[in-house]
């Protein structure tokens, strides 16, 4: 009897941990006299179809079509005409089947002409991709009329893609095809193609596709069925995956009820204003499972609150028959606290290795990181401290990851980066083990790590007013960037490069300086940041041969040639920021003439034709002394070489904007020194 209790208290014990979540079978999903399928698909409200009081919107009507070649019905998002594959309800998803874009491939081009504006529609940034299949194109993703994306993609000599390209065969990792993450808030796109190397319109096949993450990695290139290759050729749609939300004028004009057994809360999925909400999201109750946007959806999972069944009626009946089974019954509690106690500790464990833990404590040990400094948090700590990583505390969203503001118990406030993909930790550990060794006014500063999570996390301090970019090239009338303030701001990206390359026990690359990356203080004062790229070298390397990466209009042209980055790529990189403060012009802009989109290309144009101030920036002719202004133009034009070795080292380029800066003082000096003889004179006249 005992083995018996034992062995049914083990198989308990076991099921209630691992118990599974599991969609319960036959719940509510549609409106009372509403069809709930359209062929293989399920249509759950707020969707629906044929009768308005089947869906809340317009927006949300399934049209469900019949089809001639195979005698199966295929619903479509009415609105946009868009083939339905999936609608989530819980995830709030609907995967669609999303046009490609053919370009100058032997077929009639199929331009994408979706417009999801002012719908409860967006593209997912999480589940999608933007991809580009061709040679030697500049792609760029446009969105309201702006470059929201891009990538490029390259192949040898005047090759290019036929119509017999295999897209799961070659990847895109840049040659004949590459792929990058797209913007929040997409609603309605078109894309561009142009020719690597004059920036005119591609006249070479071209495929462009929005498409989601999963079906690029698990792409069948090679039908079992048929014995042959799917070619893009044949190809006239891709799977994409679209979130959604009930908008706030669906849910204030009564179109849509909150049901008694959901809960709802405030949503930004169509709206990048994230201090006020555009829509509402549901989810069940915990312990329930299915559709939270209707009355009855939410349906109780089997067992989670059952209290008196059978089974649990004989255990209490098998535990009151003798003292022994009480004991036994006490001991197996006990073992499974401290089983499930164990099992989190190696979870921990697990997600600490993965995470860099191990090479961490390597380099902690080995004094390469700064102990004293690099501190590591619980995810406790940090939970608590964003607000569970709440979506109202987003900073901003980059490719490595999402940065979160939190204030920590102490009240200090702090920026947490959750780095986006796992399993991928090289970035997180370059960077902790980088900026724990960088102690730099102008360097943003590191406090520390949490290596307890699927997903590794890094603690800075918090800057809070953005970065230069934003500041530079959105109006600021409250506190305009004057000649003054760009000059020192740009010699304090300098003096940090210049500690970076020279001052440093050992060499460290940024990789990627760019206005973006240069945090704005308090007291706006520069801080560089954003190490996810950089590189530690030794003393005695002269470069470092890496697959090209940066940024648009920050790139170093002899870096993308030879792949080898030097120091003076980083030179080339801050001469594009030295223009951009000069100009007040973006380093990549369509208002730029046609020949080069360039900045920096234009900038040099300029210097060359002798029409400098054709291209500053107002303020700063109105305010800078001309000579001074000549001296920072021409530093800037030194730093874009195209030569490396003719660019100036930051060293050379911190002391010589010191120097203007002297200059300029002295020079402003004197002016007021002028004005108050002046007015000194005037009033003694009186």
């Amino acid at each position: 009897m005992i083995l018996q209790f034992a062995l049914f208290h083990i198989i308990t014990l076991i099921l209630w941990t691992i118990y599974p979540l599991a969609c319960v079978e036959g719940y509510v999903i549609a409106q009372s006299g509403c069809d709930s399928a359209c062929g293989d698909v399920n249509i759950p409200y707020p969707f629906g179809m044929k009768d308005p009081k089947c869906y809340v919107d317009k927006w949300f009507e399934i049209e469900c079509r019949n089809t001639s070649s195979q005698g199966s019905q295929i619903p479509y998002l009415k609105s946009s005409n868009l083939e339905v594959k999936l609608i989530d309800e819980e995830l709030s998803t609907i995967e669609i089947m999303n046009p490609i874009y053919h370009s100058n491939c032997k077929r009639k081009n199929a331009e994408p002409i979706i417009n999801l504006r002012g719908s409860p529609f967006v593209y997912s940034q999480d589940y999608n991709k933007f991809v580009a299949v061709g040679c030697n194109n500049v792609v760029f993703l446009r969105s309201s009329g702006s470059e929201v994306g891009g990538c490029v993609s390259i192949c040898d000599g005047n090759e290019e893609v036929n119509n017999n390209f295999v897209l799961g065969y070659v990847g895109c990792y840049g040659r004949s095809c590459c792929e990058t993450s797209l913007p929040l808030y997409l609603s309605e796109y078109n894309a561009t193609v142009q020719d690597l190397r004059d920036g005119s319109v591609s006249h070479r096949c071209s495929y462009v596709l929005i498409v989601t993450d999963d079906w690029l990695q698990s792409y069948q290139i090679y039908n079992s069925s048929t014995h042959r290759f799917s070619y893009l050729k044949n190809m006239d749609y891709v799977p994409a995956v679209l979130e959604w939300e009930i908008l706030l004028e669906m849910y204030n004009n009564s179109i849509f009820k909150i049901p008694l057994d959901a809960k709802c809360y405030d949503s930004n999925v169509t709206s990048s204003q994230n201090t006020t909400s555009s829509g509402l999201r549901c989810n069940c109750f915990t312990g329930y499972s299915g559709n939270p946007y209707i009355a009855g959806g939410c349906t109780a999972i089997p067992g989670f609150f059952d209290t008196n069944s059978q089974a649990k009626k004989r255990a209490i009946v098998g535990v009151l028959s003798s003292i022994g089974s009480i004991i036994l019954f006490l001991v197996l509690w006990l073992l499974h606290k401290v089983v499930r106690k164990r099992m989190i500790k190696k979870r921990k464990e697990k997600f600490f290795k993965k995470n860099g833990g191990l090479l961490l404590q390597q380099r902690l040990t080995s004094g390469e990181v700064n102990v004293d400094r690099a501190i590591l948090f619980s995810l406790k700590d940090l939970e608590k401290a964003t607000d569970n990583f709440n979506m109202n505390r987003v900073l901003g969203k980059g490719g490595q990851g999402t940065v979160y503001k939190g204030m920590l118990v102490d009240g200090r406030i702090v920026a947490v980066k959750k780095f986006r993909v796992e399993g991928k930790v090289e970035e997180f550990i370059n960077e902790f083990v980088i900026l724990s060794q960088i102690n730099h006014r102008n360097v943003v500063k590191l406090l520390g790590c949490c290596l307890e999570t699927e997903i590794p996390l890094l603690v800075y301090e918090f800057i809070p007013n953005g970065n230069l970019f934003e500041y530079l090239h959105d109006e600021n009338e409250d506190l305009p960037m004057t000649w003054d303030m760009r000059l020192r701001i740009a010699t304090e990206i300098a003096g940090a490069l210049f500690y970076l390359h020279s001052l440093t026990s050992q060499p460290i690359y940024h990789r990627d300086i760019k206005s973006t990356n240069i945090l704005l203080d308090e007291k706006y004062r520069a801080k560089v940041a954003d190490f996810g790229a950089s590189r530690i070298v030794s003393i005695e390397a002269t470069h470092l041969t890496t697959v090209v990466q940066g940024t648009f209009g920050y790139l170093d042209p002899e870096y993308f040639q030879t792949s080898q980055f030097t120091e003076k790529s980083d030179v080339y990189s801050f001469g594009v920021v030295l223009v951009e403060l000069l100009t007040g012009k973006r380093p990549i802009s369509s208002t730029i003439i046609k020949e080069t989109r360039s900045l920096a290309s234009y900038f040099i144009k300029c210097m060359e034709e002798n029409s400098l101030f054709d291209i500053i920036d107002k303020r700063v002719t109105d305010e800078g002394e001309k000579a001074h202004i000549i001296a920072a133009a021409n530093l800037a034009n030194r730093c874009l070489e195209m030569n490396g070795r003719k660019r100036p080292t930051m060293k050379e380029v911190t002391l010589e904007l010191e120097e203007i800066r002297r200059l300029d003082s002295k020079s402003n000096a004197q002016k007021n020194h002028e004005e108050i003889e002046l007015a000194c004179q005037i009033h003694c006249q009186l």
